[in-house]
């Protein structure tokens, strides 16, 4: 990863979907290709989820009903979010300018020997005692 991160001002403006200098173009990439991507986007999700939520426990009315907004915006938030995790890493690097379907291509890359791995332990567990049958 690049040497180079944004600083907290420009990382909040990131998380919300703005876009980052030049400069950090490397940064953006190892951000949604990272071992920990998943988190990092639910990270920059909760930059936008958490205030609202906060913002629903200010409406006047019943304490049941204002937590009950409040976790519902976290729940269906969260669930979109994730449900559109992938399309959504790679269009930031997309915004930051690399070829659409590079962050996907690295992360595919990285997991690519675990993917093998699995299916000769497949291969051999499932296929050689349906050959012994």
């Amino acid at each position: 990863m690049s040497a180079t991160r944004p600083n907290p001002f420009q990382w909040l403006w990131y998380a919300v979907g703005g876009r980052l200098p030049e400069a950090l173009r490397d940064w953006v990439l190892a951000d949604v290709t990272a071992r920990s991507w998943v988190w990092r986007h639910v990270a920059r999700m909760a930059v936008i989820v958490v205030p609202l939520a906060a913002l629903c426990l200010l409406v006047p009315g019943p304490l049941g009903l204002r937590l009950a907004m409040a976790g519902l915006l976290v729940i269906v938030g969260t669930y979109f979010s994730l449900s559109y995790v992938e399309e959504g890493s790679d269009m930031r690097a997309v915004r930051h300018g690399h070829a659409p379907g590079t962050a996907k291509a690295i992360r595919e890359a990285r997991t690519e020997h675990t993917r093998a791995a699995t299916r000769a332990r497949y291969e051999t567990t499932y296929r050689n005692s349906a050959d012994e049958n």
